[in-house]
């Protein structure tokens, strides 16, 4: 009876071997980072605003406002509000749906958010002065991805 051995070993998968490559790599890289800027990894302290809750209860939700049929001064539907564009410091454009029907077909185009008025009693956005023809006339707007 002949016995026979054999040995193998087991290489790991070039793919394998790069991802622990890239681990390592990855780790070192963190390692050295913290050595150089300790408090790098810790968290840091925020100085936070007190603001006055009162004063923030009265502004208005964006929440609320998206979603909404934004008429002219003459009280005609001219677009949907979909969208608030945003910086740091304040709503800088609002994205509104015009034309189409029942939400097909339309576009989106965008308008200066401070043009616009709030404070209607039916509670809708107004951007006195536009007409859905005016609003179908401007570019069509697309978010960058």
């Amino acid at each position: 009876m002949k016995i026979q051995s054999t040995s193998r070993t087991t290489a790991l998968p070039p793919a394998s071997f790069a991802q622990g490559a890239l681990l390592t790599a990855t780790a070192l890289a963190m390692a050295i980072a913290i050595a150089l800027n300790p408090t790098a990894a810790f968290a840091q302290a925020v100085d936070l605003v007190v603001v006055d809750v009162k004063t923030v209860g009265k502004g208005y939700r964006a929440s609320q406002l998206i979603g909404k049929d934004v008429i002219n001064t003459q009280k005609e539907e001219i677009g949907e509000l979909e969208d608030l564009i945003v910086n740091k410091q304040k709503v800088l454009f609002a994205v509104l749906e015009v034309g189409g029907f029942l939400g097909i077909g339309g576009k989106l185009v965008a308008v200066d958010f401070p043009s616009m008025t709030l404070d209607d009693p039916s509670g809708k956005p107004v951007l006195p002065g536009a007409t859905k023809a005016e609003l179908e006339k401007l570019p069509v707007f697309k978010y960058d991805k």
